[in-house]
Protein backbone atom coordinates (compact mmCIF):
# COMPACT_ATOMS: atom_id res chain seq x y z
CA UNK A 1 0.00 0.00 0.00
CA UNK A 2 2.89 2.37 0.72
CA UNK A 3 4.24 1.75 -2.79
CA UNK A 4 0.76 2.28 -4.25
CA UNK A 5 0.46 5.68 -2.54
CA UNK A 6 3.96 6.76 -3.59
CA UNK A 7 3.53 5.53 -7.18
CA UNK A 8 0.12 7.22 -7.43
CA UNK A 9 1.69 10.57 -6.59
CA UNK A 10 4.44 10.08 -9.16
CA UNK A 11 1.87 9.03 -11.75
CA UNK A 12 -0.18 12.18 -11.08
CA UNK A 13 2.85 14.46 -11.37
CA UNK A 14 4.32 12.84 -14.50
CA UNK A 15 0.94 12.25 -16.12
CA UNK A 16 0.16 15.96 -15.84
CA UNK A 17 2.79 16.81 -18.45
CA UNK A 18 1.23 14.73 -21.21
CA UNK A 19 -2.41 14.85 -20.12
CA UNK A 20 -2.16 18.57 -20.90
CA UNK A 21 -0.37 17.80 -24.20
CA UNK A 22 -3.44 16.08 -25.58
CA UNK A 23 -5.50 19.19 -24.82
CA UNK A 24 -3.07 21.64 -26.41
CA UNK A 25 -5.03 22.15 -29.67
CA UNK A 26 -8.20 22.88 -27.65
CA UNK A 27 -6.33 25.16 -25.25
CA UNK A 28 -4.82 26.99 -28.21
CA UNK A 29 -8.24 27.66 -29.71
CA UNK A 30 -9.87 28.52 -26.39
CA UNK A 31 -7.23 30.94 -25.04
CA UNK A 32 -5.64 32.19 -28.32
CA UNK A 33 -2.10 30.80 -27.97
CA UNK A 34 0.28 30.84 -30.94
CA UNK A 35 1.93 27.51 -31.88
CA UNK A 36 5.34 28.52 -30.51
CA UNK A 37 4.00 30.19 -27.34
CA UNK A 38 1.88 27.07 -26.76
CA UNK A 39 5.05 25.35 -25.56
CA UNK A 40 4.87 27.54 -22.45
CA UNK A 41 1.83 25.56 -21.27
CA UNK A 42 4.29 22.68 -20.86
CA UNK A 43 7.35 24.74 -19.93
CA UNK A 44 5.66 26.85 -17.23
CA UNK A 45 5.10 23.59 -15.37
CA UNK A 46 8.36 21.82 -16.08
CA UNK A 47 10.57 24.87 -15.40
CA UNK A 48 9.29 25.52 -11.90
CA UNK A 49 9.17 21.77 -11.36
CA UNK A 50 12.76 21.26 -12.49
CA UNK A 51 14.12 24.45 -10.95
CA UNK A 52 12.71 23.78 -7.47
CA UNK A 53 13.07 19.98 -7.31
CA UNK A 54 16.37 20.24 -5.49
CA UNK A 55 14.85 22.54 -2.88
CA UNK A 56 11.89 20.17 -2.60
CA UNK A 57 14.16 17.19 -1.95
CA UNK A 58 16.14 19.15 0.63
CA UNK A 59 12.93 20.28 2.36
CA UNK A 60 11.91 16.66 2.86
CA UNK A 61 15.27 15.82 4.41
CA UNK A 62 14.99 18.69 6.91
CA UNK A 63 11.28 18.82 7.80
CA UNK A 64 10.30 15.17 7.38
CA UNK A 65 9.48 13.52 4.08
CA UNK A 66 5.92 12.41 4.80
CA UNK A 67 4.84 15.86 5.99
CA UNK A 68 6.43 17.60 2.99
CA UNK A 69 5.02 14.96 0.62
CA UNK A 70 1.44 15.68 1.77
CA UNK A 71 1.93 19.46 1.47
CA UNK A 72 3.28 19.13 -2.08
CA UNK A 73 0.38 16.92 -3.17
CA UNK A 74 -2.21 19.35 -1.77
CA UNK A 75 -0.53 22.38 -3.38
CA UNK A 76 -0.49 20.52 -6.70
CA UNK A 77 -4.21 19.77 -6.38
CA UNK A 78 -5.06 23.38 -5.52
CA UNK A 79 -3.09 24.74 -8.51
CA UNK A 80 -4.84 22.22 -10.77
CA UNK A 81 -8.21 23.51 -9.58
CA UNK A 82 -7.22 27.13 -10.31
CA UNK A 83 -5.81 26.19 -13.73
CA UNK A 84 -9.06 24.50 -14.68
CA UNK A 85 -10.90 27.78 -14.10
CA UNK A 86 -8.35 29.91 -16.08
CA UNK A 87 -9.96 32.44 -18.42
CA UNK A 88 -6.87 33.69 -20.25
CA UNK A 89 -3.30 32.81 -21.15
CA UNK A 90 -1.71 34.49 -18.10
CA UNK A 91 -3.98 32.76 -15.59
CA UNK A 92 -3.33 29.32 -17.07
CA UNK A 93 0.45 29.80 -17.16
CA UNK A 94 0.47 31.07 -13.55
CA UNK A 95 -1.51 28.03 -12.39
CA UNK A 96 0.81 25.71 -14.32
CA UNK A 97 3.81 27.33 -12.61
CA UNK A 98 2.29 26.75 -9.17
CA UNK A 99 1.55 23.16 -10.17
CA UNK A 100 5.25 22.83 -10.87
CA UNK A 101 6.06 24.06 -7.37
CA UNK A 102 3.75 21.43 -5.86
CA UNK A 103 5.24 18.73 -8.04
CA UNK A 104 8.77 19.83 -7.10
CA UNK A 105 7.92 19.34 -3.45
CA UNK A 106 6.09 16.01 -3.82
CA UNK A 107 8.08 14.13 -6.49
CA UNK A 108 11.62 13.99 -5.00
CA UNK A 109 10.12 13.26 -1.60
CA UNK A 110 8.24 10.33 -3.14
CA UNK A 111 11.45 8.91 -4.61
CA UNK A 112 13.21 9.36 -1.25
CA UNK A 113 10.37 7.51 0.48
CA UNK A 114 10.99 4.53 -1.81
CA UNK A 115 14.64 4.46 -0.67
CA UNK A 116 13.77 4.72 3.03
CA UNK A 117 10.72 2.41 3.00
CA UNK A 118 12.17 -0.60 1.14
CA UNK A 119 15.32 -2.57 1.98
CA UNK A 120 18.27 -2.41 -0.41
CA UNK A 121 18.43 -5.42 -2.72
CA UNK A 122 15.65 -7.26 -4.59
CA UNK A 123 12.86 -5.57 -2.60
CA UNK A 124 14.07 -2.07 -3.45
CA UNK A 125 14.87 -3.12 -7.03
CA UNK A 126 11.23 -4.16 -7.52
CA UNK A 127 9.98 -0.95 -5.90
CA UNK A 128 12.22 1.14 -8.14
CA UNK A 129 11.00 -0.89 -11.12
CA UNK A 130 7.40 0.05 -10.34
CA UNK A 131 8.35 3.69 -9.67
CA UNK A 132 10.39 3.95 -12.87
CA UNK A 133 7.68 2.21 -14.90
CA UNK A 134 5.14 4.73 -13.63
CA UNK A 135 7.54 7.61 -14.38
CA UNK A 136 8.12 6.44 -17.93
CA UNK A 137 4.66 5.06 -18.70
CA UNK A 138 2.73 7.90 -17.08
CA UNK A 139 3.24 9.99 -20.18
CA UNK A 140 1.35 7.60 -22.42
CA UNK A 141 -1.34 7.01 -19.79
CA UNK A 142 -1.78 10.78 -19.58
CA UNK A 143 -2.41 10.99 -23.30
CA UNK A 144 -5.16 8.36 -23.09
CA UNK A 145 -6.77 9.96 -20.03
CA UNK A 146 -6.46 13.38 -21.61
CA UNK A 147 -8.09 12.14 -24.80
CA UNK A 148 -11.08 10.80 -22.87
CA UNK A 149 -11.50 13.97 -20.82
CA UNK A 150 -11.18 16.34 -23.79
CA UNK A 151 -13.47 14.22 -25.98
CA UNK A 152 -16.19 13.60 -23.41
CA UNK A 153 -15.96 16.82 -21.35
CA UNK A 154 -13.53 19.64 -22.26
CA UNK A 155 -9.88 20.61 -21.86
CA UNK A 156 -10.40 22.05 -18.35
CA UNK A 157 -10.96 18.56 -16.95
CA UNK A 158 -7.37 17.54 -17.66
CA UNK A 159 -6.58 19.84 -14.72
CA UNK A 160 -9.69 19.27 -12.59
CA UNK A 161 -9.01 15.51 -12.50
CA UNK A 162 -5.94 16.04 -10.29
CA UNK A 163 -8.05 17.43 -7.43
CA UNK A 164 -9.77 14.21 -6.23
CA UNK A 165 -6.63 12.16 -6.88
CA UNK A 166 -4.49 14.55 -4.83
CA UNK A 167 -6.99 14.54 -1.95
CA UNK A 168 -7.07 10.72 -1.86
CA UNK A 169 -3.27 10.52 -1.80
CA UNK A 170 -3.06 13.11 0.99
CA UNK A 171 -5.61 11.18 3.08
CA UNK A 172 -3.95 7.78 2.51
CA UNK A 173 -0.37 8.87 3.20
CA UNK A 174 -0.53 9.12 7.04
CA UNK A 175 -2.14 5.68 7.17
CA UNK A 176 0.41 3.74 5.11
CA UNK A 177 3.69 5.71 5.18
CA UNK A 178 5.74 6.36 8.31
CA UNK A 179 7.47 9.67 8.91
CA UNK A 180 11.20 9.79 8.12
CA UNK A 181 13.96 10.94 10.42
CA UNK A 182 14.71 14.66 10.20
CA UNK A 183 18.20 15.89 9.36
CA UNK A 184 19.01 19.37 10.71
CA UNK A 185 20.00 21.95 8.11
CA UNK A 186 18.99 25.13 6.34
CA UNK A 187 17.35 25.96 3.02
CA UNK A 188 19.45 27.20 0.11
CA UNK A 189 16.88 29.74 -1.13
CA UNK A 190 19.45 31.72 -3.15
CA UNK A 191 20.52 28.57 -4.99
CA UNK A 192 16.92 27.61 -5.76
CA UNK A 193 16.05 31.05 -7.11
CA UNK A 194 19.16 31.49 -9.26
CA UNK A 195 18.85 27.99 -10.75
CA UNK A 196 15.19 28.53 -11.64
CA UNK A 197 15.66 32.06 -13.03
CA UNK A 198 18.69 30.95 -15.04
CA UNK A 199 16.81 28.06 -16.65
CA UNK A 200 13.76 30.24 -17.38
CA UNK A 201 15.98 32.76 -19.18
CA UNK A 202 17.72 30.00 -21.16
CA UNK A 203 14.46 28.35 -22.25
CA UNK A 204 12.89 31.71 -23.06
CA UNK A 205 15.89 32.55 -25.26
CA UNK A 206 15.33 29.44 -27.39
CA UNK A 207 11.57 29.98 -27.71
CA UNK A 208 12.09 33.67 -28.50
CA UNK A 209 14.62 32.68 -31.18
CA UNK A 210 11.97 30.48 -32.82
CA UNK A 211 9.58 33.45 -32.97
CA UNK A 212 11.84 36.45 -33.62
CA UNK A 213 15.15 35.03 -34.88
CA UNK A 214 18.64 34.60 -33.45
CA UNK A 215 19.62 38.25 -33.95
CA UNK A 216 16.73 39.62 -31.90
CA UNK A 217 18.00 41.82 -29.04
CA UNK A 218 15.76 40.20 -26.42
CA UNK A 219 16.84 36.73 -27.54
CA UNK A 220 20.51 37.61 -27.09
CA UNK A 221 19.80 39.35 -23.78
CA UNK A 222 18.01 36.23 -22.50
CA UNK A 223 20.98 34.00 -23.33
CA UNK A 224 23.43 36.47 -21.76
CA UNK A 225 21.28 36.73 -18.63
CA UNK A 226 21.06 32.94 -18.39
CA UNK A 227 24.85 32.56 -18.52
CA UNK A 228 25.35 35.21 -15.82
CA UNK A 229 22.65 33.91 -13.45
CA UNK A 230 23.72 30.25 -13.82
CA UNK A 231 27.33 31.26 -13.16
CA UNK A 232 26.16 32.99 -9.96
CA UNK A 233 24.25 29.81 -9.07
CA UNK A 234 27.42 27.73 -9.33
CA UNK A 235 29.35 30.21 -7.16
CA UNK A 236 26.58 30.10 -4.53
CA UNK A 237 26.61 26.31 -4.50
CA UNK A 238 30.40 26.14 -4.15
CA UNK A 239 30.38 28.44 -1.12
CA UNK A 240 27.24 27.15 0.61
CA UNK A 241 27.70 24.80 3.58
CA UNK A 242 24.47 23.02 2.69
CA UNK A 243 23.92 23.65 -1.04
CA UNK A 244 20.72 22.80 -2.86
CA UNK A 245 22.93 21.05 -5.44
CA UNK A 246 25.73 19.17 -3.66
CA UNK A 247 28.42 19.51 -6.33
CA UNK A 248 30.30 16.56 -4.87
CA UNK A 249 27.49 14.37 -6.28
CA UNK A 250 29.07 14.94 -9.68
CA UNK A 251 32.43 13.67 -8.45
CA UNK A 252 31.12 10.12 -8.81
CA UNK A 253 31.65 9.19 -12.47
CA UNK A 254 28.60 6.95 -12.71
CA UNK A 255 26.25 9.41 -11.04
CA UNK A 256 27.43 12.30 -13.22
CA UNK A 257 26.99 10.13 -16.30
CA UNK A 258 23.51 9.12 -15.14
CA UNK A 259 22.48 12.76 -14.82
CA UNK A 260 23.83 13.48 -18.29
CA UNK A 261 21.91 10.56 -19.79
CA UNK A 262 18.69 11.62 -18.07
CA UNK A 263 19.13 15.20 -19.33
CA UNK A 264 19.40 14.04 -22.94
CA UNK A 265 16.66 11.40 -22.82
CA UNK A 266 14.22 13.78 -21.14
CA UNK A 267 14.78 16.25 -23.97
CA UNK A 268 13.99 13.48 -26.45
CA UNK A 269 10.87 12.12 -24.74
CA UNK A 270 9.30 15.53 -24.04
CA UNK A 271 9.82 16.51 -27.66
CA UNK A 272 8.45 13.22 -28.96
CA UNK A 273 5.18 13.49 -27.03
CA UNK A 274 4.71 17.20 -27.80
CA UNK A 275 5.29 17.09 -31.55
CA UNK A 276 3.74 13.70 -32.21
CA UNK A 277 0.55 14.89 -30.53
CA UNK A 278 0.45 17.87 -32.90
CA UNK A 279 1.15 15.61 -35.90
CA UNK A 280 -1.42 12.94 -35.05
CA UNK A 281 -4.19 15.48 -34.45
CA UNK A 282 -3.15 18.08 -37.04
CA UNK A 283 -2.14 15.88 -40.01
CA UNK A 284 -3.68 12.45 -39.36
CA UNK A 285 -6.84 14.20 -38.06
CA UNK A 286 -7.22 11.93 -35.02
CA UNK A 287 -9.69 13.07 -32.37
CA UNK A 288 -8.30 13.62 -28.83
CA UNK A 289 -9.68 10.24 -27.73
CA UNK A 290 -8.26 8.44 -30.77
CA UNK A 291 -4.91 10.13 -30.11
CA UNK A 292 -4.96 8.83 -26.54
CA UNK A 293 -5.59 5.27 -27.74
CA UNK A 294 -2.86 5.69 -30.36
CA UNK A 295 -0.34 6.33 -27.58
CA UNK A 296 -1.59 3.49 -25.34
CA UNK A 297 0.83 0.82 -26.68
CA UNK A 298 3.70 2.97 -25.41
CA UNK A 299 2.67 2.34 -21.79
CA UNK A 300 2.51 -1.43 -22.26
CA UNK A 301 5.92 -1.65 -23.94
CA UNK A 302 7.54 0.68 -21.38
CA UNK A 303 6.25 -1.65 -18.67
CA UNK A 304 7.83 -4.60 -20.51
CA UNK A 305 11.17 -2.79 -20.77
CA UNK A 306 11.07 -1.81 -17.09
CA UNK A 307 10.24 -5.39 -16.05
CA UNK A 308 13.12 -6.80 -18.11
CA UNK A 309 15.57 -4.33 -16.62
CA UNK A 310 14.38 -4.98 -13.04
CA UNK A 311 14.65 -8.73 -13.53
CA UNK A 312 18.14 -8.87 -15.03
CA UNK A 313 19.87 -5.85 -13.45
CA UNK A 314 21.44 -7.94 -10.63
CA UNK A 315 22.95 -10.28 -13.23
CA UNK A 316 24.19 -7.87 -15.90
CA UNK A 317 24.30 -4.54 -14.10
CA UNK A 318 22.73 -1.31 -15.36
CA UNK A 319 25.20 -0.38 -18.12
CA UNK A 320 23.94 -2.77 -20.85
CA UNK A 321 20.38 -1.53 -20.31
CA UNK A 322 21.52 2.10 -20.40
CA UNK A 323 23.39 1.62 -23.68
CA UNK A 324 20.81 -0.56 -25.44
CA UNK A 325 17.90 1.52 -24.15
CA UNK A 326 19.36 4.76 -25.49
CA UNK A 327 20.18 3.16 -28.85
CA UNK A 328 16.60 1.88 -29.17
CA UNK A 329 15.23 5.33 -28.27
CA UNK A 330 17.48 7.00 -30.85
CA UNK A 331 16.48 4.42 -33.47
CA UNK A 332 12.77 4.96 -32.87
CA UNK A 333 13.13 8.73 -33.12
CA UNK A 334 15.24 8.48 -36.26
CA UNK A 335 12.51 6.31 -37.78
CA UNK A 336 9.93 9.01 -36.95
CA UNK A 337 11.86 11.56 -39.04
CA UNK A 338 10.54 9.73 -42.13
CA UNK A 339 6.95 10.81 -41.45
CA UNK A 340 5.29 12.98 -44.09
CA UNK A 341 1.76 14.11 -45.04
CA UNK A 342 1.07 10.70 -46.59
CA UNK A 343 2.08 8.75 -43.46
CA UNK A 344 -0.36 6.52 -41.59
CA UNK A 345 -0.45 5.57 -37.93
CA UNK A 346 0.06 1.84 -38.53
CA UNK A 347 2.69 2.30 -41.22
CA UNK A 348 4.75 5.20 -39.87
CA UNK A 349 4.02 5.86 -36.19
CA UNK A 350 3.30 2.61 -34.32
CA UNK A 351 6.59 0.86 -35.13
CA UNK A 352 8.85 3.75 -34.01
CA UNK A 353 6.63 4.13 -30.93
CA UNK A 354 7.25 0.57 -29.80
CA UNK A 355 11.02 0.68 -30.38
CA UNK A 356 11.29 3.97 -28.49
CA UNK A 357 9.11 2.75 -25.61
CA UNK A 358 11.10 -0.46 -25.08
CA UNK A 359 14.31 1.54 -24.80
CA UNK A 360 12.82 4.07 -22.37
CA UNK A 361 11.48 1.31 -20.12
CA UNK A 362 14.99 -0.10 -19.78
CA UNK A 363 16.47 3.33 -19.19
CA UNK A 364 14.31 4.64 -16.37
CA UNK A 365 14.88 1.67 -14.05
CA UNK A 366 18.64 1.67 -14.66
CA UNK A 367 19.00 5.43 -14.26
CA UNK A 368 16.98 5.54 -11.03
CA UNK A 369 19.01 2.78 -9.41
CA UNK A 370 22.35 4.22 -10.49
CA UNK A 371 21.53 7.75 -9.36
CA UNK A 372 20.70 6.62 -5.80
CA UNK A 373 23.40 3.98 -5.52
CA UNK A 374 25.99 4.55 -2.79
CA UNK A 375 24.25 7.70 -1.43
CA UNK A 376 24.10 8.35 2.32
CA UNK A 377 20.66 8.45 3.95
CA UNK A 378 20.89 12.16 4.76
CA UNK A 379 21.49 12.97 1.07
CA UNK A 380 18.85 10.71 -0.45
CA UNK A 381 16.52 13.66 -0.95
CA UNK A 382 19.20 15.71 -2.67
CA UNK A 383 20.20 12.81 -4.95
CA UNK A 384 16.62 11.99 -5.94
CA UNK A 385 15.83 15.67 -6.38
CA UNK A 386 18.84 16.10 -8.66
CA UNK A 387 17.75 13.15 -10.81
CA UNK A 388 14.24 14.53 -11.14
CA UNK A 389 15.63 18.01 -11.76
CA UNK A 390 17.78 16.84 -14.66
CA UNK A 391 14.71 15.11 -16.13
CA UNK A 392 12.51 18.20 -15.92
CA UNK A 393 15.19 20.74 -16.86
CA UNK A 394 16.33 18.50 -19.71
CA UNK A 395 12.73 18.23 -20.88
CA UNK A 396 12.15 21.98 -20.76
CA UNK A 397 15.47 22.89 -22.34
CA UNK A 398 15.19 20.15 -24.94
CA UNK A 399 11.63 21.09 -25.85
CA UNK A 400 12.62 24.74 -26.27
CA UNK A 401 15.50 23.73 -28.58
CA UNK A 402 13.23 21.44 -30.57
CA UNK A 403 10.57 24.18 -30.79
CA UNK A 404 13.28 26.41 -32.28
CA UNK A 405 14.12 23.71 -34.86
CA UNK A 406 10.40 23.23 -35.54
CA UNK A 407 9.87 26.98 -35.98
CA UNK A 408 12.80 27.42 -38.37
CA UNK A 409 11.88 24.41 -40.53
CA UNK A 410 8.16 25.23 -40.66
CA UNK A 411 8.87 28.88 -41.53
CA UNK A 412 11.11 27.81 -44.40
CA UNK A 413 8.50 25.34 -45.63
CA UNK A 414 5.75 27.98 -45.39
CA UNK A 415 7.75 30.25 -47.70
CA UNK A 416 7.77 27.42 -50.25
CA UNK A 417 4.06 26.64 -49.86
CA UNK A 418 2.68 30.21 -50.08
CA UNK A 419 3.21 30.63 -53.88
CA UNK A 420 1.52 27.28 -54.51
CA UNK A 421 -1.40 28.26 -52.30
CA UNK A 422 -1.84 31.70 -53.90
CA UNK A 423 -1.86 30.18 -57.38
CA UNK A 424 -4.77 27.87 -56.50
CA UNK A 425 -6.69 29.78 -53.81
CA UNK A 426 -10.09 31.35 -54.26
CA UNK A 427 -10.50 35.09 -53.53
CA UNK A 428 -12.12 34.24 -50.17
CA UNK A 429 -9.20 32.00 -49.20
CA UNK A 430 -6.70 34.70 -50.14
CA UNK A 431 -8.54 37.26 -48.02
CA UNK A 432 -8.60 34.90 -45.06
CA UNK A 433 -4.87 34.25 -45.46
CA UNK A 434 -4.11 38.00 -45.48
CA UNK A 435 -6.15 38.40 -42.29
CA UNK A 436 -4.78 35.44 -40.31
CA UNK A 437 -1.44 34.61 -41.94
CA UNK A 438 -2.38 30.92 -41.63
CA UNK A 439 -2.31 28.54 -44.59
CA UNK A 440 -5.28 26.14 -44.92
CA UNK A 441 -4.97 22.39 -45.42
CA UNK A 442 -3.28 20.70 -47.32
CA UNK A 443 -0.59 23.40 -47.42
CA UNK A 444 -0.63 23.74 -43.62
CA UNK A 445 -0.11 19.97 -43.32
CA UNK A 446 3.10 20.26 -45.33
CA UNK A 447 4.31 23.08 -43.07
CA UNK A 448 3.51 21.24 -39.84
CA UNK A 449 5.02 17.97 -41.05
CA UNK A 450 8.25 19.65 -42.11
CA UNK A 451 8.64 21.27 -38.69
CA UNK A 452 7.79 18.07 -36.81
CA UNK A 453 10.28 16.03 -38.87
CA UNK A 454 13.03 18.53 -38.09
CA UNK A 455 12.19 18.33 -34.38
CA UNK A 456 12.48 14.52 -34.49
CA UNK A 457 15.96 14.86 -35.97
CA UNK A 458 16.96 16.91 -32.94
CA UNK A 459 15.32 14.44 -30.54
CA UNK A 460 17.19 11.52 -32.17
CA UNK A 461 20.46 13.40 -31.71
CA UNK A 462 19.72 13.87 -27.99
CA UNK A 463 19.10 10.13 -27.59
CA UNK A 464 22.27 9.27 -29.51
CA UNK A 465 24.30 11.51 -27.16
CA UNK A 466 22.76 9.63 -24.22
CA UNK A 467 23.92 6.32 -25.75
CA UNK A 468 27.48 7.66 -26.11
CA UNK A 469 27.54 8.81 -22.47
CA UNK A 470 26.30 5.40 -21.31
CA UNK A 471 28.92 3.61 -23.40
CA UNK A 472 31.92 5.80 -22.55
CA UNK A 473 31.25 7.06 -19.00
CA UNK A 474 29.33 4.44 -17.01
CA UNK A 475 31.47 1.86 -15.21
CA UNK A 476 29.75 -0.77 -13.06
CA UNK A 477 31.85 -1.96 -10.11
CA UNK A 478 31.57 -5.43 -8.50
CA UNK A 479 30.29 -3.75 -5.33
CA UNK A 480 27.41 -2.26 -7.33
CA UNK A 481 26.33 -5.71 -8.52
CA UNK A 482 26.64 -7.05 -4.97
CA UNK A 483 24.23 -4.42 -3.65
CA UNK A 484 21.76 -5.09 -6.50
CA UNK A 485 21.72 -8.75 -5.45
CA UNK A 486 20.95 -7.79 -1.85
CA UNK A 487 24.46 -8.07 -0.44
CA UNK A 488 26.01 -5.39 1.71
CA UNK A 489 28.85 -4.20 -0.47
CA UNK A 490 30.79 -1.11 0.50
CA UNK A 491 28.28 1.67 1.14
CA UNK A 492 28.32 5.34 1.93
CA UNK A 493 29.26 6.63 5.34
Amino acid sequence: MALLVIASCQLMVVLDITIVNIALPDIQRSLDFSTTSLAWVVNAYTLTFGGLLLLGGRTGDILGRRRVFIFGVLLFALASLLGGFAQNEAQLLAARAVQGVGGAIASPTALSLVSTTFREGPERNRAFGVFAGVSAGGGAIGLLAGGMLVEWLNWRWVLFVNVPIGLLIALATPRYIRESERHPGHFDIAGALTSTVGMVLLVYGFIRAAQEGWRDALTLASFAGAVIVLAVFILIERRSKQPITPLHMFADRNRAGTYGIMLCLAAAIFGMFFFLTLFVQGVLNFSPLATGFAFLPVSAVIAVGAALASRFLPTFGPKPFMVVGAILAAGGLAWLTLTDVHSTYAGSVLGPFLVFALGMGMEFVSLTLMALSNVSTRETGAASGLLNATQQVGGSLGLSILVTMFGTASTNEAEKQVPSFLSQATPAERLRFRQTGQLPSPWSDEVLTSGVSAAFVGAAIFAAIAALIALLVIQVRPSDLERLKGGAGPGPV
